[in-house]
C-alpha cells in the first residue's frame, strides 16, 4: 500500500509539474503569436505542422512499398522489383523536398520568433531603468540578464518549435501506423486453465509495453537532468559574468596586483561548474546506458516477436518488414519522451529563467504604478515629471533609503532655481550619489506623500525636474565605436556637424583627440581616467543643457583642469538660464557654487541617518 502510494504522488507530482511547464511556456510562447507580427508567424507555424504532417503521409507511403518490394525479392519478380524502383524514386525525391522545406521553415519560424522575443525584452529590460534596478536585486532577484536575453531566448525559441513540431509528429505517426500495425500482426493465441485466449493487435499491445516500460525507466534514471541543467545554465553563466568583470577592471587589477586573487576566485567559480557538470554527465551517462540499448533492442524486437508467423508461412519477407518498420514507427512515436527527455529537461531549465526573468521585470514595472492618495507613494524606477516651461528642480517630502532599510533622509524637500549653483557635501557613504540617483528618477528605494500638509492631493509629482537636465556620473560610459560616437552618446553622432564636435574637445581640453573623431576603439579602456572624465564634460559641452547634475564629475582631474571646465560648465548653464548642482570633496569646487545642500548626521534615534542642511 505504501508503494502504491508513493507511486501515485510521484504521478501526481509530475503532473503538476508538466501543467506548471506547460503554463509557462504558454505565457512565454503566446505574446507572440499575438503581436503585429501574429499573421506571418501563424501562417510560418501552418506551414511546418503542414510539412510535418507531409512527412508523416510520406513514411506511410514507404512503408507500404516495402511490402510490395520485398515480396518482389522473395518472389524473383524482376517487373515488379525494376517498377519499384521507379516508385522509390518518386517518393524519395517528395520526401527530400518536403524535408528541406521543413527544415527551412522550421528554422525561420524559430529565428523570427527569436527575433521578436530578443526586441521585446530588450525594449522591457533597457526601458524605465529596469536594468539597473535589476543589477540592484540581483543578489536576491534575476542573475545574468544578458545570458537570458542572448542564450535563453535563443534555446527556448529552438525547444519550443522543435519539441512542439516531434510531439505532433510523433503523434499523427502513432495515429498512422498503429492502424497499418494492427491489421498487419494478427492475434495471438494461448491456453490457460483448458480456455483459449486471443489479444488482437498483439505487436500494437507489444509496441506500447515496450514504450511504456522503457518510459517509466527512463524517467527514473534522468529525473535529476531538469535541475542540474539549470544550475549549469546559472553557474556557466556566473563564470563567464565574472571573466568579464576581470576584463573591465583590467587596469585596476593589475595596478592592485590581483591576478593571483582573481585567479582563485575564477577557478573556484569554474571548479562549481566543472562540479555541477560532472554529476550531470553521470546522469546523462546512466541515461545513455539505457537510451542506447532501448534504441538496439528496438531493431531486433519486431522480428522476434513476428518471425514465428513468417516461419509458420502465415506471413511473407514484404509482410514482416512491413511489419518491423511499422512496429518501429509506433515504438518511436510512443518513445518520444526518451528520445527527448535530455531536450526536454533543459527546454524546462530554460523556461524557468526566462519565466522568473519576466517575472523580476514586471514586478519592477508594477511598482512603477501609483497608488493610492491615502498611502505614501513608492515611485520606484519612476521617470521624474519635467513639466514644459518649468525651469526649477522641486520634491515633495521625500523619505530615502539604502536597499537594507536603513533611512538616510527623511521628509526632505528639495528646491533650486534658475541660476543656483548648488554643491552637495557630506562624508563618504552618506548618500550624495543616491540623492542625484533619486533626482534621476532610477533609485527605487524611496518614498513620497501624496497629499500636501493641508490634506490637498499633489499633482505634480514627487520630482519635478527642470527641462533640458542632464546627469553627469563619476565614471561616464562610453559605447564602443567611433570617438564622435562616444561623443554624442545617446544622440545620434548625425545631429552635430565635425566643427561642433571639435570644438567641444578643444573646450574640454582633449585637443590631442580632435582629429580622431572617425577613430573606432574601447574609449574606456583607451583613455585615462582624466580623459574620461574630459570626454564627458565635453559631451555636456557640446550639447548645452539648461541644468547639469555632476558627481564628482571632476575628481580624476587637477585643479588647473578643474577651474578651467567648472567655469565652462557655470557659465554654459547661465547662459541657458539654468543652474548647476554639483557633487564633490575638494574644498576648492566650493567657489564655483552659491548655495551649499550638507548632509549632517542626526543625533542616535532619529528617523533618518542624516539631515540636509542648506547654507
Amino acid at each position: 500500500m505504501n508503494a502504491f502510494r508513493t507511486v501515485a504522488h510521484n504521478v501526481a507530482s509530475n503532473w503538476q509539474k508538466s501543467r506548471l511547464q506547460l503554463n509557462r511556456v504558454w505565457a512565454l510562447s503566446l505574446p507572440y503569436f499575438q503581436s503585429e507580427e501574429k499573421w506571418r508567424a501563424r501562417l510560418l507555424l501552418a506551414a511546418c505542422v503542414g510539412l510535418n504532417l507531409g512527412m508523416v503521409y510520406m513514411m506511410v507511403l514507404l512503408n507500404d512499398w516495402n511490402r510490395v518490394f520485398y515480396d518482389a525479392l522473395q518472389n524473383r519478380n524482376a517487373e515488379v522489383f525494376w517498377h519499384q524502383l521507379g516508385v522509390f524514386a518518386l517518393l524519395a525525391t517528395c520526401f527530400i523536398i518536403v524535408a528541406v522545406y521543413r527544415f527551412y521553415l522550421t528554422q525561420l519560424l524559430e529565428v523570427r520568433w527569436r527575433a521578436w522575443m530578443t526586441r521585446d525584452y530588450l525594449q522591457r529590460w533597457l526601458t524605465g531603468h529596469v536594468f539597473y534596478q535589476l543589477e540592484l536585486q540581483s543578489k536576491n532577484g534575476t542573475d545574468n540578464p544578458d545570458q537570458r536575453i542572448q542564450e535563453d531566448v535563443q534555446q527556448f525559441t529552438a525547444d519550443t518549435v522543435g519539441l512542439s513540431l516531434g510531439l505532433l509528429d510523433a503523434s499523427v505517426t502513432l495515429l498512422s501506423f498503429v492502424g497499418i500495425l494492427w491489421s498487419l500482426s494478427g492475434g495471438f493465441s494461448f491456453d490457460v486453465g483448458g480456455e483459449r485466449f486471443n489479444i488482437p493487435g498483439f505487436m500494437v499491445w507489444m509496441a506500447l509495453t515496450y514504450a511504456l516500460a522503457g518510459s517509466l525507466i527512463g524517467h527514473f534514471i534522468g529525473r535529476s537532468m531538469a535541475s542540474l541543467n539549470f544550475s549549469q545554465q546559472r553557474l556557466e553563466a556566473d563564470f563567464r559574468h565574472h571573466l568579464m568583470r576581470v576584463r573591465e577592471y583590467s587596469e585596476a587589477i593589475a595596478l592592485d596586483r590581483g591576478g593571483r586573487v582573481e585567479r582563485l576566485s575564477l577557478q573556484e567559480r569554474f571548479a562549481q561548474v566543472l562540479d555541477n557538470f560532472m554529476r550531470l554527465l553521470r546522469v546523462q551517462k546512466r541515461y545513455t546506458w539505457f537510451n542506447s540499448g532501448y534504441g538496439q533492442a528496438a531493431v531486433v524486437f519486431p522480428m522476434l516477436v513476428a518471425s514465428p508467423r513468417y516461419f509458420s508461412g502465415a506471413i511473407q519477407l514484404g509482410e514482416l518488414m512491413q511489419i518491423s518498420s511499422a512496429f518501429g514507427q509506433v515504438q518511436e512515436s510512443l518513445s518520444w519522451f526518451i528520445s527527448n527527455y535530455s531536450r526536454l529537461a533543459s527546454w524546462q531549465a530554460t523556461t524557468l529563467r526566462l519565466t522568473s526573468f519576466q517575472d523580476q521585470m514586471l514586478a519592477i514595472k508594477v511598482d512603477e504604478v501609483a497608488t493610492p492618495a491615502t498611502t505614501p507613494l513608492s515611485f520606484t524606477g519612476a521617470t521624474p515629471v519635467t513639466h514644459t516651461g518649468i525651469n526649477a528642480l522641486h520634491t515633495t517630502p521625500l523619505t530615502i533609503s539604502l536597499p537594507n532599510g536603513d533611512v538616510l533622509l527623511a521628509d526632505t524637500s528639495l528646491n533650486a532655481t534658475a541660476g543656483d549653483t548648488v554643491l552637495i557635501r557630506g562624508p563618504s557613504g552618506c548618500g550624495k550619489s543616491t540623492l542625484l540617483r533619486v533626482l534621476a528618477g532610477i533609485w527605487p528605494h524611496v518614498t513620497s506623500p501624496t497629499r500636501d500638509r493641508r490634506g490637498e492631493p499633489i499633482t505634480y509629482g514627487p520630482v519635478v525636474l527642470p527641462e533640458g537636465s542632464v546627469f553627469m556620473p563619476q565614471r561616464p560610459y562610453f559605447p564602443e565605436g567611433t570617438l564622435r560616437q562616444a561623443l554624442a552618446y545617446p544622440d545620434s553622432a548625425e545631429h552635430y556637424t565635425d566643427e561642433a564636435l571639435k570644438n567641444a574637445l578643444y573646450d574640454a581640453l582633449l585637443p590631442h583627440l580632435v582629429n580622431a573623431l572617425d577613430v573606432a576603439g574601447q574609449w574606456t579602456q583607451q583613455l585615462s581616467g582624466g580623459e574620461q572624465q574630459r570626454l564627458a564634460l565635453a559631451r555636456v559641452l557640446l550639447k548645452r543643457p539648461r541644468w547639469v547634475f555632476a558627481d564628482e564629475a571632476t575628481s580624476a582631474l587637477d585643479e588647473a583642469g578643474e577651474k578651467v571646465l567648472y567655469e565652462k560648465l557655470r557659465t554654459m548653464v547661465r547662459e541657458e538660464g539654468g543652474g548647476l548642482v554639483s557633487i564633490a570633496h575638494r574644498a576648492s569646487v566650493a567657489s564655483y557654487h552659491d548655495t551649499v545642500w550638507q548632509f549632517v548626521p542626526t543625533p542616535e534615534g532619529s528617523a533618518a541617518k542624516f539631515a540636509l542642511v542648506t547654507s
